[in-house]
């Protein structure tokens, strides 16, 4: 029988549901650092026998996290994006770094168009209208049509293909932003995210977050988009420039927005609760058990075929 001892010591910096945690204990010593008072001095009592971290993508592991850990050779995030992972650290390192792709693509797809429609039809308003009893009184005020409108994506990947697909259905036009052309796509290709605004009804934004993406829908991309435009968000809330995008919502410099994303999550801006023209969910793309269910077996299959010396199953690094 394996001992506690002998298990490979993990450390987490946040909780995953219990369906994933039960076997976890069974397979490895956990460190669980969400529950230390203490986090510098929890790491540095711990720290000589880490060989893993597994992360979840908002929590990611820092260049602090990393270098506090002389023994690392793993990070497996539960999540696609790894902009909060110092990938260069790890690779300066040769620490091998995993996500949890694809398991997620129609979860979110499912979502940006669900989104779409509820700004745009006034769903949530809607609800709120009958239940309030306002219906015996009058019509609601009309929605906006979604059909026949010109749908800007703003990253073709493997979501943003998704995405594009599930559009299909509804007889509009689907252009996209990315540096490169998409050989495969059928889909009218921008090399500027300002030109695909100025195109579109609707921006729907997919792009993965880093540096390299902050704030690249900013106060230009959301004039072009205009006073009879909408934007949808699912990627990540460090892609859209926040203040430039609440003042155009306050001033109806652009129509709506319907946004699952945001900067300072969970404790975003209180403007945004104000705000009749927005539809507001808490980062929840893949937020189904089928598909939560399935990034958790992905982390620990990664974790699983790192200890055991096999090839991983999803690597980032």
């Amino acid at each position: 029988m394996t001992t506690t001892a002998a298990l490979p010591h993990v450390l987490m910096p946040g909780t995953y549901p219990e369906w994933d945690m039960a076997p976890m204990r069974e397979a490895y010593t956990l460190h669980r650092l969400w529950e230390a008072p203490d986090r510098q001095a929890f790491i540095a009592e711990h720290a000589p026998q880490i060989r893993a971290i597994a992360t979840r993508g908002e929590l990611g592991a820092s260049t602090e996290l990393i270098a506090a850990l002389p023994k690392l050779e793993l990070v497996a995030c539960y999540g696609v994006g790894t902009d909060g992972i110092d990938l260069a650290a790890c690779r300066a390192r040769g620490i091998r770094v995993t996500n949890t792709p694809d398991v997620l693509n129609g979860d979110v797809a499912d979502l940006a168009v669900g989104l779409l429609l509820a700004v745009q039809r006034r769903i949530p308003a809607g609800d709120q209208f009958v239940r309030s009893g306002a219906w015996a009184h009058g019509g609601m005020p009309l929605a906006t049509r979604v059909f026949g409108q010109r749908i800007g994506i703003a990253g073709l990947g493997r979501i943003g293909g998704t995405i594009a697909r599930r559009l299909s259905g509804f007889d509009v036009e689907v252009g996209y932003f990315s540096r490169t052309p998409k050989a495969e796509s059928p889909h009218r290709h921008f090399a500027s995210l300002s030109a695909m605004a100025e195109w579109c009804d609707v921006l729907i934004v997919i792009l993965p977050g880093g540096e390299a993406t902050r704030g690249i829908v900013n106060g230009e991309v959301l004039q072009a988009l205009g006073p009879r435009g909408w934007l949808v968000n699912v990627s990540r809330g460090t892609t859209v420039d926040e203040a430039a995008l609440l003042q155009a919502l306050e001033t109806r410099a652009i129509a709506g927005a319907a946004l699952d994303v945001f900067l300072n999550e969970p404790r975003i801006d209180p403007r945004f609760a104000a705000l009749d023209n927005v539809v507001l969910t808490p980062h929840h793309g893949s937020g189904t058990e089928a598909t939560r269910r399935a990034m958790g077996e992905l982390v620990r299959r990664n974790l699983e075929a790192h200890f055991a010396g096999r090839p991983l199953i999803t690597p980032v690094a």
